[in-house]
């Protein structure tokens, strides 16, 4: 055969291999003595924000980078590109551009794989560059963090960095270094083993924009170019960055547009200079009077939207007020844009993450908005479009939370843990001016160690412990910090009351230094208002039927003065359901061997004062003694799918599992507030979950309960019962200035 026909010969066999891909074989070319090499893939991992060993899957396949599509994606796909990547094998993967949306073209589409392929190009996919999908669909896997022995890092990621990864702003003006946080200053990309800049040729307000939202920062304002020039002209620069373009909705300046400069960079940016930028903090962060003047102005008014149950500032569940009542965001369709708005609403910067699945534990009440698609660029969620639901749309489980950027203060670098088993505990140790020092315990509870445990970013704090001889492995013997006491919100021990230098404790010594066991989840505990309203009621209980209740302080003080076994006492009853709605669970502070038996109930107690019952007059003052009363804590009833896992019975564990409750009956002995003494009027009925703090939860702004309650001497009503942050300031005016009722006929 002559040169010619080997040619189509060769053809043919091209064209049938194409056509063999395309109907999805397993092989992407046909045997044979003309088979050409398969080109060479790269794979890397891109996007933000992400850990080393996950990202947005990128594959460079004829001589340039693209994506892969989500759709019919698989665990499977997953395990064979971790493996390209040098990873053992995938725990997840991640759809809906997660990491980000990539640029350039989508390589692959509906990818399908056995998981046992050498190249993922073995598996079935509709054809290199075939694809129906957007950027928006792009896919990213989550690899193990366990690289296969002996894998070279070459064919991962590409030698010349192309991405942008870590940012930050440099300040030049000799106050501004020293001074936290850092709001204005030069923009610069981590490039190698230090810093690069980029240049400010046609660099906008919106490149600003992303910048300080990712440094923590709600807004940008304009900056003195000229100053800079000045400085910057007698400094060595490196750029690295230009052309950037940004709309101004990003999280991360990775996810703009921009090119790198090659080579040599020391002609580079010859008509512009170092970008700059000076960002607007938000009123947690502002320093100074005028800044705190101007963010008063703003804030007059109750705010329509706010954070509940997070451990660090800036990072919650998503609550919205409508129609009076606080309420929460259903996940659907929940994204990095949406919360966003939220976060600079609020103050923060641009959001971290956008989360599902009641991430931050669940609320209670309305669930007031559903798939919520904010553009990025409203000044509040309210502005977006989202739909009102309905009770089948969604439940609590669902959710929507947020992490926001937050400024870095540097706060975690005065505080540190010493010799605990794991990095979650130790002697709580704390840096005054050059030196470090304990903290006295008298007074430390749980509310200290909250604040501790965020300062170290390690959560919410499961124990303040109170004697750490068992955990003295360090030097330091000398103490610092006394009378600290905190409301609980704090970032710092430093914000919050103590001592000063003026050192006041009992105890100096190393033993009684204060500690901390954190923990990233915790339980959160809610009493069911509407169960409340609905079974009280009034009983007349003769006086020979109450002798058990008497010796366990059920009564009021007047109860010893009675005529024993003659007469009554005039209980209100109720029943009390309380609900786990947190992420742990919730588990007694004491432990089996102080646990106190009670005839009464017939079953052990582990906690003395679990809730106090009260009732008040309208300006706060008690009118019937506060019971406190004591509990055996079991699950009475869970949700769906949720298993039991305490019981009263048989000296059983106590504690209330996430999803589950404790019922107490309203026809259990001590079940009540005794108001023999109690006058005709209008009073507030409150109960208070947890009241000493003694077991850490999530959020404590909710464990109090009010009704209002009209009592004519014979006849109580109750009504208007609601969690105590669970309505506007506006309406809590109206419960506590509640006039009394004129008929039976509650409106």
């Amino acid at each position: 055969m002559g040169s010619c026909g080997t040619w189509a010969w060769r053809e043919l066999l091209v064209l049938l291999s194409s056509v063999w891909l395309w109907v999805g074989s397993a092989q992407p070319t046909l045997p044979g003595p003309t088979h050409t090499p398969r080109p060479q893939l790269k794979f890397r991992l891109a996007g933000y924000p992400r850990k080393h060993n996950e990202g947005r899957v990128e594959v460079f396949y004829n001589d340039e980078w693209g994506t892969i599509c989500d759709d019919d994606f698989t665990l499977a796909n997953a395990h064979v590109l971790c493996r390209h990547l040098g990873f053992v094998a995938a725990t997840g993967w991640a759809h809906s551009a997660k990491y980000g949306k990539g640029i350039g073209r989508i390589w692959l589409d509906n990818v399908n794989c056995a998981g046992g392929e050498k190249s993922i190009g073995d598996c079935k996919h509709r054809g290199w560059g075939n694809s129906d999908c957007s950027h928006e669909e792009d896919a990213g896997v989550i690899c193990k963090d366990e690289r296969i022995p002996g894998f070279k890092d070459s064919n991962v990621i590409e030698t010349e960095q192309s991405h942008v990864e870590e940012v930050r702003l440099r300040p030049v003006v000799s106050g501004a270094r020293r001074q936290l946080p850092v709001m204005e200053g030069i923009v610069e990309v981590r490039y190698k083993d230090g810093w690069a800049q980029i240049c400010d040729e046609g660099w906008d307000s919106q490149n600003s924009r992303v910048v300080c939202g990712m440094m923590g920062f709600p807004a940008e304002k304009k900056v003195n170019r000229n100053f800079y020039k000045l400085f910057t002209e007698r400094q060595q620069l490196n750029y690295r960055l230009h052309s950037v373009s940004c709309v101004g909705t990003e999280v991360h300046l990775s996810m703009c547009t921009f090119e790198f400069y090659r080579g040599n960079t020391s002609a580079a940016c010859r008509a512009g200079m170092p970008v700059v930028v000076s960002c607007v903090p938000g009123p947690l962060f502002a320093t100074g009077n005028a800044h705190k003047k101007k963010q008063r102005q703003q804030q007059q008014g109750q705010p329509r939207i706010r954070l509940k149950g997070g451990a660090k500032v800036g990072e919650g569940r998503v609550e919205v007020l409508k129609s009076s009542e606080w309420g929460t965001i259903c996940d659907d369709r929940w994204n990095l844009l949406s919360a966003s708005v939220v976060c600079r609403e609020l103050g923060f910067g641009s959001a971290k993450e956008a989360l599902t699945g009641a991430r931050m534990g669940q609320g209670m009440g309305p669930i007031h908005m559903n798939e919520v698609q904010c553009l990025g660029t409203e000044k509040s969620l309210w502005s977006c479009p989202f739909k009102n639901i309905t009770q089948e749309d969604c439940k609590h489980t669902e959710d929507a939370a947020i992490r926001c950027n937050i400024p870095y203060m540097g706060y975690e670098n005065l505080i540190r843990l010493a010799g605990g088993r794991t990095a979650f505990e130790g002697r709580v140790e704390v840096k005054r001016g050059s030196k470090w020092g304990t903290v006295c315990s008298d007074g430390w509870t749980t509310k200290e160690a909250m604040v501790a445990c965020r300062q170290l970013g390690l959560g919410y704090s499961l124990h303040a412990v109170t004697e750490t001889w068992y955990w003295d492995a360090s030097n330091v013997t000398e103490m610092v910090l006394s009378g600290v006491k905190c409301a609980g919100h704090e970032m710092s021990l430093s914000h919050c009351q103590h001592h000063g230098t003026s050192l006041n404790c009992r105890n100096t010594g190393t033993r009684f230094a204060a500690g901390v066991i954190c923990s990233e989840t915790a339980s959160d505990l809610l009493l069911h208002a509407p169960l409340v309203q609905e079974t009280a009621y009034i009983e007349d209980r003769p006086l020979h039927m109450l002798y058990c209740a008497a010796e366990e302080n059920c009564l009021s003080s007047s109860a010893r003065l009675a005529n024993w076994p003659y007469g009554h006492r005039r209980l209100l009853r109720f029943s009390s359901q309380i609900h786990n709605n947190g992420r742990a669970d919730f588990r007694p502070k004491a432990g089996r061997h102080s646990w106190v038996w009670h005839e009464c109930h017939r079953h052990y107690h582990s906690m003395d004062i679990f809730t106090h019952y009260d009732i008040l007059t309208p300006n706060g003052t008690k009118v019937a003694e506060g019971h406190k009363a004591s509990f055996c804590l079991e699950d009475t009833e869970c949700e769906e799918d949720v298993a039991k896992r305490y019981e009263c019975a048989n000296f059983g564990e106590q504690g209330i599992t996430v999803g589950c409750w404790d019922l107490y009956r309203h026809d259990i002995d001590c079940q009540w507030i005794d108001i023999t003494d109690v006058k005709p009027g209008n009073y507030i009925l409150q109960v208070v979950i947890n009241p000493n703090f003694e077991v850490a939860e999530s959020d404590f702004t909710n464990n109090a309960m009010k009704c209002n309650c009209k009592y004519d001497g014979h006849r109580i009503w109750v009504h208007s019962c609601h969690i105590g942050d669970a309505l506007s300031e506006e309406a809590n005016k109206r419960f506590e200035q509640y006039p009394g009722q004129l008929n039976n006929q509650i409106s």
